[in-house]
């Protein structure tokens, strides 16, 4: 048997919201995917993995609303297959409105609404996997990512790194295009002097040097970005012990584009000095203006 727990992510959430995009690029790195596995066979795969050893080091088991009852005993599955597994759920989910669009645009039903409108079978759909969202250990909101940045997210959080370390996205975004709801932390950086009223720093954004200074020499930065990450360091350490693998952290100013984005970049420089975090960085509204 291997020295290191088998590592298995259950991939499931919304049809339409991207599971098959998701399960591509785990394939691509390296994951060995099964798509709508019976889920009688989920501890045999975790056995034969773990036979294998190297071979078939993490895998991905894909399900979906046709698995049926197996989301009424996914969670007392996941506590059982802890013992010696590393598991992971991940959640794909979307708004109506964006759901509604994709199945429309692709022509095809939704598998739960029967006789009646694409919305009735995703709300249908909403109802029966309500639990298994509520206790994912990482819900991504595909609402706003085409499959490349779909791909991208996937490729940030699972892609090969130290299994032990906690996997941290650390994400700017504009308060003015709605907030992210696939966050784990949320800052909010409209406390300090919005660069855009400067005539000479507005068309630039956070990551040039001239934002990033006048950000971080404004009263109050430096002090948020120490306290801050102090802060954290009880966290890290939480979501360890609840063998949390995947966090975001996402900070906002009112477009996106400067404080936000001057804080993500100075914020994920400390937190890639802290000893278990693998940091990565996401600026989702930046070229949006």
């Amino acid at each position: 048997m291997p020295d290191t727990p088998q590592e298995l992510l259950i991939l499931t959430g919304m049809s339409g919201a991207g599971r098959s995009t998701a399960a591509k690029s785990l394939e691509d790195m390296g994951w060995y995917v099964v798509d709508n596995l019976p889920p009688s066979m989920l501890r045999p795969l975790i056995e034969l993995a773990s036979a294998a050893g190297s071979n078939m080091p993490r895998i991905a088991a894909v399900f979906d609303v046709r698995s049926g009852s197996f989301f009424a005993d996914l969670k007392d599955i996941v506590a059982s297959l802890r013992a010696g597994t590393d598991v992971s759920v991940v959640f794909l989910d979307a708004t109506d409105a964006s759901l509604v669009t994709r199945f429309e645009s692709v022509r095809r039903p939704h598998p739960l609404q029967g006789d009646g409108t694409i919305l009735d079978g995703i709300e249908a759909e909403r109802i029966r996997l309500a639990d298994v969202r509520e206790y994912a250990d990482v819900i991504i909101d595909t609402t706003d990512k085409n499959i490349h940045q779909l791909s991208t997210t996937v490729a940030q959080m699972f892609s090969t790194a130290d299994q032990s370390n906690l996997r941290v996205t650390v994400q700017s975004f504009g308060y003015k295009y709605g907030t992210p709801t696939d966050v784990d932390i949320m800052a909010d950086a409209r406390f300090l002097p919005n660069p855009f009223w400067e005539p000479e720093l507005g068309a630039q954004n956070g990551q040039d040097q001239a934002v990033s200074d006048f950000v971080m020499s404004s009263a109050g930065a430096s002090e948020f970005l120490e306290n801050y990450t102090r802060a954290l360091v009880p966290v890290w350490a939480g979501f360890r012990r609840e063998n949390k693998k995947h966090v975001t952290l996402a900070i906002g100013c009112t477009g996106g584009k400067h404080r936000s984005v001057a804080l993500v970049e100075s914020i994920s420089a400390m937190l890639r000095d802290v000893p278990g975090l693998d940091v990565s960085v996401r600026h989702r509204d930046l070229g949006r203006e």
